[in-house]
Formats: structure tokens, sequence, C-alpha cells
């Protein structure tokens, strides 16, 4: 197996704007691809998740939580245990992932070669009793992204002030899919302080559902993360799977043959961000991407959005991730 190339975390945030045509959507919309941090770095690239692992990791280093001897054990439906083994493994640390037994195993590859362990859990909401379970018998340190405040701070730092200045402070919308609610909670906070931009959440229609990185939150059964801030969100949606796959579909048959225009790369050159849109020459994307398309119609539909609104949701990453589900399987 591959050993994983040496690190750059210089490369994670700054990632591009891609502006994208939504059927039946008056306004312009941009998209920012998030697999751009650790783009050439990480087999394949990064995700949305890659910003939290850095951040969290930054904030127990600074508080004294971790020494040379910390296994870090995390719950994750993939993309923050890819993140955080891929970045914690390279400070030196043991890093252990527990996996709901459904997660795409291209998830669980990645964590491996990135020298982390893997656990599985039954399912999404069993896979945190057994990371808690793991922390009491290793004396193991859990970043915990569902309650740490690094998780929003990232986006409110990085996130919402870079699609600010990538678009002239002309967003109008945000809309983003709620996992922990991270993103979209920070990026609901930098806008607050630059703009009246309207921020839309959305989350899956049911407790079992197919959009990977994100939860289910209503429910005897179910909580809402601590780092969730809905107050901070003009609405919230429910999407059905169904919806997010359509839709992420679209995007691979739409650009099938053309790329999205490329917008203020940051970092990236052009050449760069073209490098790297595909997966063997198909634009595919995770199902949470489908799903932010899927959102934004809704909003169109209901008459939300106007021609000149400028609306921005993250493609949090891209979808060699997800070869071994329903979404891509077909083609991966």
């Amino acid at each position: 197996m591959a050993d994983a190339p040496p690190l750059d975390e210089s490369f994670i945030g700054e990632t591009p704007l891609l502006r994208i045509d939504v059927p039946a959507v008056p306004a312009e919309v941009y998209a920012k691809p998030e697999w751009y941090n650790l783009y050439d770095q990480s087999f394949g690239g990064g995700s949305v998740k890659t910003r939290i692992g850095q951040a969290m990791l930054d904030a127990a280093e600074d508080a004294g939580d971790l020494d040379g001897n910390t296994l870090v054990v995390e719950p994750s439906s993939g993309n923050t245990g890819t993140a955080l083994a891929r970045l914690g493994v390279e400070r030196g640390y043991d890093v252990e992932i527990v996996l709901p037994e459904e997660a795409p195993e291209q998830k669980a590859e990645a964590i491996r070669r990135a020298g982390g362990t893997v656990t599985y859990a039954a399912d999404y909401e069993a896979m945190l009793d057994v990371a808690e379970r793991r922390v009491e018998e290793r004396d193991a340190f859990m970043p915990d992204q569902y309650s740490n405040p690094a998780n929003p701070a990232v986006h409110a730092r990085t996130t919402g002030p870079e699609l600010y200045d990538q678009t002239d402070g002309r967003v109008t919308h945000f809309v983003a899919g709620a996992g922990t609610g991270g993103t979209v909670t920070g990026v609901a906070r930098a806008l607050r302080e630059r703009t009246d931009a309207t921020v839309v959440g959305y989350e899956p229609a049911e407790p079992r559902h197919g959009i990977d990185g994100l939860k289910y939150v209503r429910g005897p059964r179910f909580d809402f993360p601590e780092v969730y801030g809905r107050d901070y969100l003009d609405d919230v949606l429910e999407l059905s799977t169904a919806d997010a796959y359509y839709e992420a579909r679209r995007l691979r048959e739409r650009y099938d043959d053309v790329d999205p225009v490329v917008y203020d790369t940051g970092q990236y050159d052009r050449d760069v961000v073209r490098e790297h849109l595909r997966v063997n020459g198909e634009f595919l994307v995770g199902p949470s991407s489908g799903g932010a398309i899927a959102a934004v119609k809704r909003l169109a539909e209901r008459g939300d959005i106007a021609a000149d609104d400028v609306v921005v949701i993250p493609f949090p990453d891209r979808g060699d991730r997800y070869a071994d589900i329903p979404l891509w399987d077909d083609y991966l």
C-alpha cells in the first residue's frame, strides 16, 4: 500500500469557485468545490471537512490536549475521519475513526491509506456510542465535530469570507446541507457581519437516507448537534435522497463535455482547477452537492430567488468517494 505523500497544510482553504448553470434557476449560481483542500496531497483530494480537521487539531494542540502518545478517536461518516487521519498521522498521532457500516468503502480505504485505523458501528447513531466507549477504554482524545466550536469557527474565519470576496460581495444566498451544521452555521456568521444575504440549510427528509455526510435531526432518538446554529439561518428545507441523487447525476450529464466556468480561483490557477475537476473524465460530485442544487431549485420554485441574485453552494466532496453506492456505482 502506498505511503501518503507529505502534506503542505497551506493548501487548505482558498478553494476555487465555479459558475454553474442550473435549469429553472434565474440567478447566477456558483459552487465552491471543497475537494481542492489538499487537492493533490491526499490521494485525490480533501473535502469541506479538511478545514475542520485542521482547525480541531490546532485547537487541541493549543489547549495542551494532545501529545505524542495521544490516540485521537472520532465518529465520522467518512470525510472528517479522512481529514483527521491524514492530518493527525502526519502530526505524529495515532488516529482511530468509527464509521457506520453503510459508509462507502472508499472512505474507509482513504482513512487506512492515511495511516489511521477503522472501527465500524451498526449505524450513524450507534457510531457515537462506540466512539465514546473507545475514548473511555483507551483514555483517548475525541475532537467531537458535533460540539467542537472550532468547527463552525473555521468556516466563519475562512469559508464565508472567501466566498464573499470571490463574489466581490455580491452574494445574496448561501445554501448548504447540515451534517454537523458547522459549514452553514459558520458561513452564516461570516455573512451576517458583511451583508444581508439569505442563508438556507437543508436536512435529509428521512432517518435512513443516502445523503452521505448529512444528519437526520428530527425525532426522539436524534439530537441537534451543538455546533448547529439553526437560529443563524433564514430557512431550513427537507430534501429526499432521490432529489439529491437526481441533481448530482444531472450535473454529470450537464458537464460531460464542457467544464464549468472557473471564477476567481484563489490559490489554484485555472489549469490546476480543470485538471482536478473530473474523475476518469466524468464530472462527479457527492450526494450532498446534488442536494444543494435541489435546495436551490426548491427556493427558485417558491419565488425566493430572483434574476439579479448571486447564489453560492458548497460542493463538499468529489464523486470518487461514492463508487460503491447507488449514486455512482454505474459509472465508477
